[in-house]
């Protein structure tokens, strides 16, 4: 694949970029000399951010599961700073535990942030990227989305979710001249990760990492990031271990009750937020574990 806007100058709209990995990945990408755009439900950390980058920013509310908020923010960001080149759906909240203490409502409010928001995205931004004939969509999902993960059933069921709609937006928009590429960390040391104890072996990743990545990936675009890079080869290597060895391996590392071995006390604050704020942009998917609990996050 090869580049599809300048690697400096370009406009790029960051869903969830209030804190976490949508901040860091903001002030990268600003440091890189591109024009920024941060969207988030809570727009006051999304203009903190943005006021402290300074010139070449534009930020506002989106809720990402909301079509008309979407648009109204792709809108605002044409406006501001000029046609969208990338769009960076990175949004995403994370809520982990025993799969049948959690409530339908809290597995909607995944489902709608976490799918039903990229999708949102892509339906908003696409049509104007193919009529200009280029552009670049990033999804932002986790390696979860390849992995059973005990503890975050439905969590991993979303990006696994977000892995096969950018795997598919890419063949089918081929030859239109946008690109597709899905990011895909592990453990991140973000809010999302509060109160879990990580996997044994394997540093957790720095919002900054991830951030480098997605700037890499606009100036090289590439259809699969993981972060850290080396979780790809572990990723990819799993399914020819064959269940029985996985899984065993999983359970000798902790990976499969990261999400369930949790200190309720430190995740107490995430899980109110996620609980309260209406469905739409919140965090970063920061990713859970680098290896699944079963193929690692």
């Amino acid at each position: 694949m090869t580049s599809i806007v300048p690697h400096g100058g370009s406009v790029v709209a960051i869903t969830g970029a209030g804190r976490g990995i949508g901040a860091a990945t903001a002030a990268a990408l600003h440091a890189a000399g591109h024009h920024v755009a941060l969207g988030d439900i809570d727009e006051a950390s999304a203009r903190s951010v943005a006021s402290g980058l300074g010139e070449r920013t534009f930020a506002a509310r989106v809720d990402v599961a909301d079509a008309d908020s979407f648009a109204a923010f792709l809108a605002g960001a044409r406006e501001a700073l000029g046609p969208v080149d990338v769009l960076v759906n990175n949004a995403g909240i994370m809520p982990i535990g025993p799969f049948l203490d959690e409530t339908i409502e809290t597995a909607r409010r995944a489902v709608d942030v976490n799918v039903v928001g990229p999708l949102t995205g892509m339906k908003a931004a696409l049509p104007d990227m193919v009529a200009r004939g280029r552009g670049h969509v990033i999804n932002v999902a986790s390696v979860a989305g390849k992995s059973p993960v005990p503890g975050g059933l439905t969590y991993a069921a979303t990006k696994a979710a977000v892995v096969s709609m950018t795997e598919t937006a890419r063949v089918e928009y081929a030859k239109t001249g946008v690109v597709f590429t899905c990011v895909m960390p592990s453990f991140t040391n973000t809010e999302l990760i509060a109160g879990t104890k990580g996997t044994k072996f394997i540093k957790n990743a720095e919002p900054r990492d991830v951030a480098d990545a997605i700037v890499a990936a606009i100036a090289k675009p590439r259809a699969d990031v993981y972060v850290p890079a080396a979780v790809g080869a572990i990723v990819r290597g799993q399914p020819l271990l064959g269940r029985r060895l996985r899984d065993a391996i999983n359970h000798s590392i902790g990976a499969d009750t990261t999400f369930l071995d949790v200190d309720a006390s430190a995740r107490a604050g995430y899980d109110k937020r996620i609980a309260t704020q209406v469905p739409g942009a919140l965090d970063a998917p920061d990713a859970p574990g680098a290896l699944p609990p079963g193929e690692r996050d």
